[in-house]
């Protein structure tokens, strides 16, 4: 099959792009994510993970793919099931129709990522291409070349349980009746992000750090239970799903691509504004992580302040966004 495989720095917004390109749309994956307004911020204390708070830096699973069906005038077929042998064949019978199939999986049963990048996170996308004898041809974007993966072990990954159980989700496009991205459909997208960022919701947007903000003032500084807050909170950033600064970047890049498309020039401007805000997002995630190793003592306040700080530029800037659209 003629497939491109193209590393991305996020998996779902990696394999739209990759999808799409692949049915002759001009798609990047800073288009993808910001085009289906994608960048977000949840502070979510009563859905846990290991019993610890969901953070999420952008909008739920399934949203970017979902997002774009509207801008392309595009119809996905997303098919899950009762039991994982049904899940294969179907799977199968795509494949052998010459279907590229997108799936969301759990991370931690595909064995072609190493041993210490697995952590029990079930809403891994990627691209199955392929099949020969028992492994699946797979592109998974955050791999820089395309992998292999034996069907148990696909399987297993398909069909665990838990937080956002994938139940052997799959996707594929039927019909694409528009190929090129318009100047009306950038902007919609631009105003709908800044409205989530700044929606009259304590757990959403900047309002959801600032919730956060208090909640991390609330910790003590000598109790194990606040560093392993802390240490969960750098993951959520950093390690699940790109992170705060990674979709900072990749909504960056997308203002750059829309200053071109929207013939708004005045977004450049945005997107180096944008870049500076994602550097702060690792300079925070880094002062937390050193505070969880035990390179600096461990002061919740300090960063409560830094998060404050977070919130201030990222209000100002989604206003200021608003108002140029």
């Amino acid at each position: 099959m003629n497939f491109q495989h193209q590393h991305a720095a996020h998996c779902e917004s990696g394999v739209i792009s990759n999808l799409l390109r692949h049915h002759g749309v001009a798609m990047t994956e800073s288009l993808a994510f910001g085009l289906s307004s994608a960048l977000s911020f949840a502070y979510l204390p009563f859905v846990k993970l290991s019993g610890l708070p969901l953070i999420s830096y952008r909008m739920p699973p399934k949203a970017v793919i979902k997002g774009l069906l509207a801008p392309l005038a595009a119809r996905f077929r997303f098919e899950t099931f009762r039991s994982p042998e049904a899940g294969r064949r179907r799977l199968d019978a795509l494949l052998a129709g010459g279907q590229i199939v997108g799936l969301q999986t759990s991370v931690y049963w595909l064995p072609y990522f190493p041993p210490d990048m697995r952590f029990h996170f079930n809403a891994h996308n990627l691209l199955v291409y392929g099949k020969e004898g028992d492994e699946y041809l797979i592109s998974d974007p955050v791999f820089e070349h395309p992998v292999r993966c034996a069907s148990a072990d696909l399987q297993r990954a398909r069909f665990a349980r838990g937080v956002l159980a994938p139940k052997g989700l799959m996707y594929y496009p039927q019909a694409i009746a528009r190929k090129a991205v318009d100047a009306a459909a950038v902007r919609r997208a631009i105003r709908k992000t800044a409205r989530t960022m700044l929606a009259p919701i304590p757990i959403v947007g900047v309002r959801g750090m600032r919730t956060l903000a208090a909640r991390l003032e609330r910790l003590a500084p000598g109790d194990p239970r606040s560093v392993d807050f802390i240490g969960h909170m750098v993951r959520m950033q950093e390690e699940i799903g790109t992170g705060g600064a990674g979709f900072r970047f990749i909504y960056a890049a997308f203002l750059q691509e829309a200053a071109q498309l929207a013939q708004m020039p005045q977004l450049s401007a945005f997107s180096e504004r944008l870049l500076a805000i994602g550097d702060d997002w690792r300079v925070f995630a880094l002062r937390a992580a050193r505070m969880v190793k035990g390179r600096e003592p461990v002061d919740p306040a300090a960063l409560a302040q830094l998060l404050r700080a977070q919130a201030a530029q990222e209000d100002a800037f989604f206003r200021a966004l608003r108002a140029a659209v």
